[in-house]
């Protein structure tokens, strides 16, 4: 291995990029998961640490459903005892890893795993994009991780990102038009205690595409015209994930989810099409 000699290491720790970890699963195209997730961080200034928990492949022979594979759960255990160790609160390191995304985790075991290393840690914010379904999955299967996430993973979280669907579910209220949207957001801060952003996205009526933050104090509707009528891949997750890189670098829940609400919608009106039948948020859009 070759070394390299560096010169004028910074000593004021401000010098340094803030650090942000995912938790999430791999996809293949590179539009969603942690891939989405380490560019999105990338483009805001902070450095990404990504530790997976499943590998998933859209299948193209079966309607594009997932192909899921779990990370075994003692790769899982590694991965966050690396990372800890390296950039943790214990580690000497200039920049201290205090924020975490939660991404796709995809069975009870892993969401037991990675519950056991957020109890353990040293989080201050958990941003919990809670992936409720995987399209292919056993309907038995998906049940259970999503009981299991409800208990383990949400009680921790400090800002959650729930998606039209995920609000319905968490909430277990019907969601029609922003009104009802709102009420999700209250609700589901009243579950959990975390700030909410709820995202209504393309998928209620109207020119706008709208989501609702709401943190026990302030409600605030966040709102820009719809880029098309069809869900882009990766909107989601790097929603969640500029999120988290806001909140690493200092700023409050609101002025994350508002910078985040900014960042994906310049992502999305500068997509990348593929030969898949969905397209997927670029990133870059905003330069």
């Amino acid at each position: 291995m070759t070394s390299y000699a560096v010169d004028n290491v910074p000593s004021d720790t401000s010098a340094y990029p803030a650090v942000a970890l995912t938790i999430a699963g791999s996809e293949a195209t590179g539009g969603a998961g942690a891939q989405a997730d380490l560019k999105t961080f990338q483009e805001l200034g902070v450095f990404g640490i990504a530790n997976l928990t499943c590998i998933v492949s859209f299948d193209p022979k079966d309607n594009w459903n997932h192909r899921f594979v779990p990370v075994d759960q003692q790769v899982i255990a590694d991965q966050l005892e690396a990372t800890t160790a390296a950039y943790g609160g214990a580690s000497g390191a200039p920049s201290v890893l205090d924020t975490v995304k939660i991404g796709m985790l995809g069975s009870p075991a892993t969401i037991s795993t990675v519950a056991t290393a957020l109890t353990e840690g040293t989080f201050r914010h958990v941003v919990l994009d809670p992936v409720l379904i995987c399209k292919g999955q056993e309907p038995g299967h998906a049940l259970d991780t999503d009981q299991a996430l409800k208990a383990q993973i949400l009680p921790l979280a400090t800002f959650v990102t729930p998606n039209h669907f995920e609000a319905e579910s968490l909430s277990e209220l019907e969601i029609t038009d922003v009104e009802s949207l709102k009420a999700a957001a209250v609700r589901i801060h009243e579950l959990s205690g975390a700030a909410v952003l709820a995202k209504g996205g393309v998928r209620l009526a109207g020119q706008d595409a709208v989501d609702v933050y709401y943190d026990g104090e302030t409600l605030e509707v966040l709102s820009a015209p719809k880029v098309g009528e069809v869900a882009v891949s990766g909107a989601g997750c790097s929603l969640a994930a500029a999120v988290t890189a806001e909140l690493a670098k200092g700023a409050t829940p609101l002025e994350a989810a508002r910078t985040a609400k900014d960042f994906v919608t310049a992502g999305i009106r500068n997509r990348v099409a593929s030969g898949a039948p969905f397209d997927a948020l670029w990133q870059g859009g905003p330069r």
